[in-house]
């Protein structure tokens, strides 16, 4: 597992934005680098991932739920003095 992570930014996001990740503001230079279009995390994000078979049937029948951790990654950002939020971006492993 990679030690750091990557988003790409969307094409429509301006250059101007704000970075939250489980709902918690980042700032620039102490909680990630911008390189580029992409942002870069010291740290994995945590993603959840595909569930399986058998985890989907115990959370249908009420047995288990799903407590993997798993951090969200928004964007705020305005537009002609709107606020807009990009959503659910994917992070990526960063070499």
């Amino acid at each position: 597992m990679s030690e750091r992570s990557r988003i790409d930014l969307p094409s429509y996001v301006p250059d101007r934005f704000e970075v939250y990740v489980a709902g918690v503001r980042q700032t620039r230079g102490v909680d990630y680098e911008q390189i580029g279009r992409s942002l870069v995390f010291p740290r994995p994000i945590a993603q959840e991932g595909r569930l399986g078979f058998w985890r989907w049937t115990s959370m249908w029948l009420g047995i288990a739920g799903t407590y993997r951790k798993h951090e969200n990654v928004d964007l705020v950002y305005e537009v002609n003095g709107k606020r807009q939020v990009a959503t659910g971006l994917k992070p990526q492993p960063h070499p």
